[in-house]
């Protein structure tokens, strides 16, 4: 009886595994989750139009993004925890756009065609650019917190360390761009997709969406602690010291400046992760498929925004940028000059080889009237 049950057993556990992967749909293109979580189409001229106009701003973010991290590396007054910090932000900033510019021509029919791991690797972009933003918001919170509380202008924190902050804001990043693909996913139960990403689960947006709305919480519960004890030190060196005071303000300007950014981010953000939260709840009545569109142009925004912050707030930011502009341009300026001065001197070399053989005859006339 024993053998018998024994061979009833491996008899049916094969049956059961072969059913289990029947269910799973990893060869699947897009289209047909999308059918399963009811998608809403882009209309064609809507799409070239989005297309069109999301490649001009993205264009932007590339680029003055790329003037920032230029910036922050070539100005030696930069070369601080805090300026290094915020160029890793223009990073992440930076990838936001490559992200975007992937999005926008894997969207409408295109999508529809997309392969499993293609969406993965569109949507990690996202998450990846989403997550390295706020990890490094975090970080300048903490790292402007250091710094106020000694009432410095930068803190203390060495190369080494802030290199490692940066490699691990990186690599939580990737990390959480990656748990879809590593099974947090509704590929073999498609009744708990969700309909704003159709192949990720609703308790994946749960998460996701909770735990940065939970960390929006800190940094501005750490923001508020650095902006009181900074309000009250500040009176205490008014009634003390008068004629003083201005120069201790070069703190209070750099925490201005992480605040309006994290301002902006908060509400570029905030409701498209409210929006995903109640995808996550499923929401019948909310809607969500609507609102998808708008909130993601508000998030492209965002990462627009931040260079221009950080050229408006800090005056030695900008007047390195502008430099960097006209040293690019008067490198483009020789550059022409260089080409255009080259054409009339070929035309020159032509003639100068012409110009021997009449000379000779000229040496040769001159002999024969000598003689």
């Amino acid at each position: 009886s024993a053998s018998r049950s024994l061979k009833v057993k491996t008899l049916h556990f094969p049956a059961f595994t072969s059913s289990r992967n029947q269910s799973c749909h990893y060869n699947q293109v897009m289209g047909f989750f999308y059918n399963n979580s009811g998608d809403d189409k882009w209309d064609k001229g809507q799409l070239i139009l989005v297309q069109v106009v999301g490649s001009l701003f993205c264009c932007f973010i590339l680029v003055s993004n790329a003037m920032v991290i230029a910036a922050v590396i070539t100005n030696k007054r930069f070369h601080y925890p805090f300026y290094y910090l915020l160029a890793n932000l223009a990073a992440s900033d930076f990838l936001a756009g490559i992200a975007y510019v992937y999005l926008m021509f894997n969207t409408g029919e295109v999508s529809r065609q997309l392969t499993v791991k293609g969406y993965f690797i569109r949507q990690g972009l996202l998450d990846v650019s989403l997550s390295a933003s706020l990890a490094n918001l975090l970080v300048i919170a903490l790292e402007r917190n250091i710094s106020v509380m000694n009432w410095k202008v930068h803190s203390n924190l060495t190369k080494r360390r802030v290199i490692l902050l940066i490699v691990l804001v990186w690599a939580i990043s990737i990390l959480m761009g990656a748990v879809p693909s590593m099974g947090w996913n509704c590929l073999c139960n498609l009744s708990v997709c969700s309909q704003l990403a159709p192949i990720f689960s609703r308790s994946y947006l749960i998460f996701w969406s909770a735990s940065n709305l939970v960390v929006f919480l800190v940094m501005v519960a750490i923001y508020m602690r650095i902006y009181t004890y900074v309000k009250r030190k500040t009176a205490v060196l008014t009634a003390h010291t008068s004629g003083s005071i201005s120069r201790k303000r070069t703190p209070i300007k750099l925490i201005k400046t992480v605040m309006v950014v994290l301002g902006v981010f908060v509400i570029c953000w905030t409701p498209g992760l409210v929006v995903l939260l109640l995808d996550g709840l499923d929401c019948k009545s909310c809607n969500v498929m609507k609102l998808k569109r708008p909130l993601l142009l508000l998030a492209v925004l965002n990462s627009g925004i931040n260079p221009c912050i950080y050229s408006y707030k800090d005056e030695e930011m900008w007047t390195t940028i502008k430099n960097l502009l006209r040293c690019i341009g008067n490198g483009t300026r020789r550059q022409r000059s260089t080409k255009a001065n080259a054409r009339p001197l070929s035309s020159v070399q032509d003639t100068g080889n012409s110009q021997p053989p009449s000379e000779e005859i000229k040496n040769d006339d001159q002999g024969m009237l000598k003689t």
